[in-house]
């Protein structure tokens, strides 16, 4: 491996010098301790840090589009440049496989150069201009101009399942970057090692390219001391965060209880639900339980999009849950994330099979190892689903809870469920008209609808909308993929009656940057 490890902090430009001890990289299932030792960042380098930051967010925010646009493509380069070490640590800190730390290391640049494209151009600002109309009566009309602008510094948690698209470099901080904010970056215990590999990417383009110290730092130690310490200073506007319901709520209490509260963007938890209508099992009852089986399977199950909940007709669909049996039965246990996911996981799933109701309809007949998550399946009425809140919670993992009951009751369960990132459904054009409620309750709960697809592959386009009500998201007006991510690290303001030589210059009377505006 070419990058050298040195388990310590970047505080702006430098790194850190702690002492005390917060961990190191683990192997999944072996449980081997990987080096170096990571320290964790004290207090004063919390502090400076931070400070760096708010030092930083005057002239990192003036900076053209273009600008930073060469800074996110820096990043971007420089991370494709590290990549063999990133696989090599990846593969040591997560147990995921090559392709998938290839395959995510691709999405995490391809974000860089999304975010990079949108900024040089420049018209995401949303420009609006309003002249003025002094004669007009009984009031004269002032000159008014407006556009978005950057919140100020954003800490940005790393998320345990994704230890690239989500992480040091991942679309928090490409999002937050290109919106013209410093990020604060704290790195996750699961894989400090190639949060520190990504880190030195990031750190030697902001200098090849001039941005100021402070633009961009990482600090190790851990969301519960240096997490909360970070998100209750008052340099930090918002927070960007994947991970667990506890991990995301705790957080949002943390900056709402501040004199100023700010915004938490956390993406938390959903089991995405999958609506089976009678129409979609006669082409094929077969096919779509094998499609269904490599969704639920894919990662281990640790997608966020996982789909770990099927509605289901009763008197239809026999044979799509005897191949689905017969899958999960034959399917192998897989190496989890870390110790503390695969545990979840069978806590969950034994919470699920002891709930009233529930019958176990198939798992693994492969006894899973140390560290490994086994597909399972379990099933239940509608009427004993609704009476669970167990029942309505997420496993995540290679699992999902079938439920069973009459169209009817189907269509009437839905409003209940909880906010969700996905929601798909299995149908003809010709049913789902006979249904025509169904649609629109499914989309009252979930930022993504799936027309006889399922959830898992989340694609990084201008159109995608990953974030969902509550508890999928801590904010259902926003995405955290895709280039609408960006709006969340902004806030509109108006300028009235300023020269035209004061003005940004997107809103500037002869539109020097060429973007498109809204104008009257």
């Amino acid at each position: 491996m070419t990058t050298q490890l040195l388990g310590t902090s970047f505080i702006g430009y430098s790194r850190s010098s702690g002492t005390e001890i917060c961990g190191h990289g683990i192997q999944p299932g072996t449980c081997t301790v990987l080096e170096p030792a990571y320290m964790a960042a004290t207090p004063d380098e919390v502090e400076k840090a931070l400070s760096l930051a708010a030092a930083a967010f005057p002239a990192y925010s003036q900076l053209p589009g273009k600008t930073r646009a060469v800074f996110l493509r820096a990043i971007a380069d420089g991370i494709e440049g590290v990549v063999e070490d990133i696989v090599e640590r990846g593969q040591l800190e997560t147990a995921l496989p090559e392709p998938r730390l290839r395959g995510e290391t691709g999405r995490t640049v391809c974000q860089l150069r999304m975010f990079a494209k949108q900024i040089e151009e420049g018209s995401w600002v949303d420009a609006r201009i309003d002249r003025a109309q002094p004669d007009r009566k009984p009031l004269p009309k002032a000159d008014h101009r407006a556009m978005l602008c950057p919140l100020g510094p954003v800490a940005v948690f790393c998320a345990s399942n994704f230890p690239l698209a989500y992480s040091v470099a991942g679309g928090d901080t490409a999002s937050a970057l290109a919106a013209g904010c410093p990020v604060v970056v704290v790195a996750h215990s699961s894989h400090p090692g190639v949060a520190e590999i990504v880190a030195n990417a990031v750190i030697a383009a902001a200098q090849a390219n001039g941005m100021p110290e402070g633009v961009f730092s990482v600090l190790y130690g851990g969301g519960r001391k240096v997490g909360q310490a970070v998100v209750k200073h008052p340099v930090i506007q918002a927070v960007g965060f994947t991970g667990s319901r506890a991990g995301g709520t705790a957080l949002m209490a943390t900056a709402n209880a501040r004199p100023q509260p700010i915004p938490v963007y956390a993406e938390m938890s959903s089991v995405n639900p999958v609506v089976i209508l009678p129409s979609a099992l006669v082409r094929g009852e077969e096919a779509l339980a094998e499609a269904f089986f490599g969704s639920l399977t894919l990662g281990v199950g640790q997608f966020c999009t996982n789909p770990g909940l099927v509605f289901l007709p009763v008197n239809t669909g026999e044979v799509f849950l005897a191949k689905l049996k017969s899958l999960i039965e034959a399917g192998s246990p897989s190496m989890m994330l870390n110790a503390g996911i695969c545990k979840a996981f069978a806590d969950a799933t034994s919470s699920f099979a002891t709930a009233a109701g529930v019958a176990t309809l198939a798992r693994s007949t492969t006894e899973a190892g140390s560290g490994q998550g086994a597909p399972m399946a379990f099933i239940v009425s509608v009427a004993d689903f609704l009476k669970s809140e167990v029942l309505q919670g997420e496993m995540f993992g290679p699992a999902t809870l079938i439920v069973r009951g009459s169209l009817e009751e189907i269509e009437a369960a839905i409003p209940h469920l909880e906010g969700q990132l996905t929601a798909s459904i299995h149908s003809t054009v010709e049913e789902l008209a006979a249904h025509p409620g169904l649609v629109p309750a499914l989309q009252n709960r979930s930022g993504r609808l799936i027309f006889n697809g399922f959830p898992t592959g989340v694609e990084v386009c201008d159109s995608i909308v990953h974030g969902g009500p509550f508890p999928a998201t801590s904010d259902g007006r926003s995405t955290s993929v895709g280039t609408m991510a960006i709006f969340r690290f902004t806030r509109p303001v108006t300028w009235q009656s300023f020269p035209d030589a004061l003005l940004p210059a997107e809103l500037q009377d002869a539109n020097p940057l060429g973007i498109k505006r809204m104008e009257s």
